[in-house]
């Protein structure tokens, strides 16, 4: 089924999620636009409007160049998570953790929000990071964002580590850095364990990320996509809807808890 639009699907499609006991989400940018925070690959995409800001994610590039590193630290004290709310596609997740069906939620994003909306922070399992904290590349010594910030605004356009005078950066994934292995073993766990994943807002186009999704469905989960464009992963999926996520995903929520 693809491209779910019409109320007799959506009907459908809520029952799977009304049957479901073991629901994992898995959610992309998308599902954060709404709450004014841009995704990368879209029309108005971080990436799409300036190329050149994706060498900022690249771990090369942001350990060669430390001018690189100063536009970054920039970023980060621009970045619209400090003051974004979690959206009504963020709280249909918190509807569902209440409902007692939610076991986990694989996230690709590093804004918080599902914390913020109200899911359980153990639930919430951050595959590429979190852009609150900040680790050094050299001794692995972690703190946070607002230390690090606090030390720019004083005059350190590029602080390195107070421990071991190395190379700061935020505790996100860059591209070309590993996926931390125990976070990955989770979500693994997660996808195998679930009868229904959802994917949400993301273009399933990034690994090792993209890849639960062959993981759930391989476990016999039934797979729901539910994002504006394509993804390489919707023949596996059991419906395809291409709505708002933030009307679309409230809608099936709600209408999964009164089938009636």
């Amino acid at each position: 089924m693809s491209g779910v639009t019409s109320s007799a699907e959506l009907t459908q499609v809520a029952g799977w999620l009304a049957e479901a006991r073991q629901v994992v989400a898995l959610t992309g940018a998308g599902i954060s636009t709404d709450s004014g925070i841009p995704d990368f690959r879209g029309p108005n995409g971080v990436w799409t409007r300036d190329p050149e800001a994706a060498r900022i994610f690249t771990l090369q590039s942001y350990v060669a160049d430390p001018a690189l590193r100063r536009r970054a630290w920039q970023s980060r004290r621009d970045h619209p998570a400090w003051t974004a709310r979690p959206n009504p596609a963020h709280r249909a997740f918190v509807e569902l953790e209440r409902a007692g069906r939610l076991l986990a939620i694989v996230t690709q994003n590093i804004d918080g929000l599902h914390q913020r909306a109200g899911n359980a922070p153990e639930r919430v399992i951050e595959i590429h990071g979190t852009l609150f904290a900040v680790e050094c590349l050299g001794c692995d010594d972690r703190t946070t964002m607002r230390e690090a910030l606090d030390r720019v605004a004083a005059g350190e356009p590029d602080p390195p580590c107070l421990r071991c005078g190395g190379i700061l950066k935020a505790a996100t994934i860059s591209f070309g850095q590993s996926l931390d292995a125990t976070t990955l073993r989770r979500a693994a766990a997660a996808a195998a364990g679930c009868d229904l994943l959802i994917a949400v807002g993301t273009s399933l186009t990034v690994q090792p990320a993209a890849g639960l999704v062959e993981v759930a469905a391989d476990a016999g989960a039934r797979v729901l996509i539910v994002n504006a464009s394509p993804t390489p992963y919707d023949p596996l999926a059991a419906a395809v809807l291409r709505g708002p996520i933030g009307a679309v995903l409230p809608e099936l929520v709600a209408a999964a808890a009164d089938p009636g």
